[in-house]
């Protein structure tokens, strides 16, 4: 067995592997059919538990372990076992550094979100039951079937800047529509806090597509005769969109913006590819991964991750609270 386990890149040993786990699942899932048939009338809890113990014991491995031990990393000294107590959280509350880092990472969460969500209800309300419905929504859409580090690459060419020299063209789109218009190029990755805003671009560009499906979806599904009995008492255009659209894909709206809130909370790829979280870029997911395999400070780096996830919690309980709630009014 220690040979299979230390075979290195031999196909023949990889697929050696696969067959062993490929008998050790149908191995176990045997046993499990076996004992759950031997009983005579299980519980529903006795046979649930035989199906669904596995997983979760699998699951515990996976995600519980880990999130204790990054916990309990978290109060130690970069990645040595001496316990320093709150020292971790003390230095992310106090440095200016971290400090901005997480004035970042809020303004992400307040800004990104609120765009994201309005654009894609705008666009849901203006093309709804147009000529090109179809085609417009197609293509917003079709940003979400891109990576975000492939949306980071593409922007980042859209930014591209060179110096402004005889012979030298801009490759950047921005740069080049401001030089013909007679300007001067700018470097807008370096210049705060404009490149932060100019990195939220990318995320708001992918998650309006999500926005405008589901808001557009919330939108088809509100009654006709709400809409019908607005438009005889007099209600039409703007009115109508405050005073009945609104209120009638309020649950949509919570869901859409505390999902793009979480995805913007985990924000890595972008920052990382972009900037790598220099020129004061740098959030609190990038922080994570330069602390703690950068600068060797695997304390730090538990630190930062166990405050992200303590953020996301919250919007986490919020976003199914709300989810229920929906599920209940239909």
């Amino acid at each position: 067995m220690e040979w299979l386990l230390h075979a290195g890149d031999d196909p023949v040993h990889k697929f050696l592997l696969m067959l062993i786990a490929i008998a050790l699942f149908i191995v176990v899932m045997a046993l499990i059919l076996f004992i759950v048939d031997r009983r005579r009338n299980p519980s529903k809890w006795f046979v649930a538990a035989g199906f669904v113990g596995p997983a979760l014991l699998l699951l515990a491995l996976g995600l519980l372990y880990p999130a204790f031990g990054t916990i309990v990393n978290s109060f130690q000294f970069r990645t040595s076992n001496e316990f320093i107590g709150f020292d971790n959280y003390i230095r992310a509350f106090t440095e200016p550094a971290f400090l901005l880092v997480l004035g970042n990472t809020a303004l992400w969460v307040l800004v990104a979100p609120l765009l994201a969500t309005f654009f894609g209800l705008v666009y849901a309300v203006v093309v709804d039951h147009s000529r090109f419905e179809k085609f417009a929504k197609a293509l917003v859409f079709l940003p979400m079937a891109i990576s975000m580090v492939g949306a980071s690459i593409i922007w980042r060419f859209v930014y591209e800047y060179k110096p402004d020299q005889p012979g030298i063209e801009q490759t950047g789109l921005l740069n080049q529509l401001i030089v013909w218009l007679g300007g001067e190029p700018v470097q807008f990755l370096l210049e705060r806090p404009l490149n932060t805003f100019l990195l939220m671009v990318v995320l708001i560009w992918i998650q309006t597509g999500f926005s405008m499906t589901l808001l557009s979806a919330s939108i088809r599904a509100i009654p006709t005769d709400i809409v019908e009995a607005a438009r005889l008492d007099g209600l039409s255009g703007f009115g109508m969109f405050w005073r009945i659209t609104i209120p009638s894909i309020r649950p949509a709206l919570v869901v859409v913006l505390t999902t793009i809130a979480m995805t913007t909370l985990k924000v890595f790829d972008i920052v990382r590819t972009m900037t790598a979280g220099r020129y004061g870029t740098s959030v609190v997911a990038n922080e994570f991964y330069e602390q703690s395999f950068r600068q060797n400070n695997a304390g730090l780096g538990a630190a930062l991750a166990v405050l992200l996830f303590v953020i996301v919690i919250p919007v986490i309980i919020y976003n199914v609270r709300q989810m229920r709630l929906a599920e209940e009014v239909r």
